[in-house]
């Protein structure tokens, strides 16, 4: 009796585990058929995809969408998602435009920003075409990497070692980056050694500025959290002032320039007790 007994036992458990696998092979390949669709129709709204997958709950398509998103295939919108293709095609051509501007100064504080992150570091980097060029200069080694640009994330994506999160929220058009105030939740737990930060605009009456109030909150939560916070700031940037400030010189550690930047603006911040290089 007592042999039957562990035989049934045993039996339950590998149905139970045969169950389990097939269940998880079931909603892995139905996430990737909603990868492909939503890929080859660019969009596609719960409604469309419920049409889809008659069998599975509005709930489910949901966190399939969720999942889809942390795997940086999707860009989750109201109602539905997007590919992350069709929102570079629709978006990347003025953020590819503005990647061509001061192109020699970007590199130059691309390369002095690549110097001082450690193999192992766990960082913020932002969205800016100052931070792609950054991705494209990091060494391929271990790190840890948050990020809300797409164009980023998509660089460092060709790179075997660095751990890249891609942080999800409302699409900025701009600059191919995303941010949401739900941010927050998600990275509080999160802790940033660096965070490397370019901004859209300086003055020292406003201070650092950008396009996006909901991006300026975002960077704003980011700067708080990390330990050490790099500027990348280039000289065009200077005395211009965007809507948003989220930051001040009080609120980084180094500024990372170009060859250009002018003395006298370096010794206003060095007065601070600011590294500038």
């Amino acid at each position: 009796m007592g042999k039957l007994l562990r035989k049934a036992v045993k039996y339950d458990i590998l149905t139970d585990v045969n169950r389990v696998q097939e269940d998880t092979t079931t909603k892995r390949t139905r996430i990737e058929e909603i990868a492909l669709l939503i890929e080859k129709n660019g969009k596609m709204s719960l409604e469309e995809l419920a049409v889809q997958f008659p069998d599975v709950s509005d709930m489910t398509l949901r966190r399939d969408l969720l999942e889809l998103e942390k795997e940086n295939k999707v860009i989750r919108v109201r109602g539905g998602a997007m590919s992350v293709l069709e929102v570079q095609k629709r978006s990347g051509e003025a953020y590819a435009q503005k990647s061509t501007i001061n192109t020699d100064a970007k590199k130059v504080i691309a390369k002095k920003a690549v110097s001082l992150i450690d193999e192992g570091a766990s960082l913020f980097l932002d969205g800016g075409t100052t931070a792609l060029y950054l991705a494209k200069e990091l060494p391929d080694r271990p790190c840890h990497i948050f990020t809300n640009g797409i164009a980023v994330a998509e660089e460092l994506a060709h790179k075997k070692q660095p751990e890249v999160v891609l942080v999800g929220g409302t699409l900025i058009k701009e600059n191919l980056s995303t941010a949401s105030p739900y941010t927050k939740v998600f990275l509080q737990n999160t802790n940033f050694e660096l965070a490397i930060i370019s901004a859209s605009a300086f003055s020292f009456e406003q201070g650092f500025s950008c396009i996006s109030q909901v991006e300026s909150e975002l960077l704003k939560f980011i700067l708080e959290r990390a330990k050490m916070v790099y500027m990348m700031l280039d000289t065009s940037k200077i005395g211009k002032i965007m809507p948003y400030t989220f930051a001040t010189p009080d609120n980084i550690d180094v500024l990372i320039t170009d060859d250009n930047f002018p003395q006298s603006v370096k010794e206003k911040f060095e007065a601070k007790n600011i590294v500038v290089i």
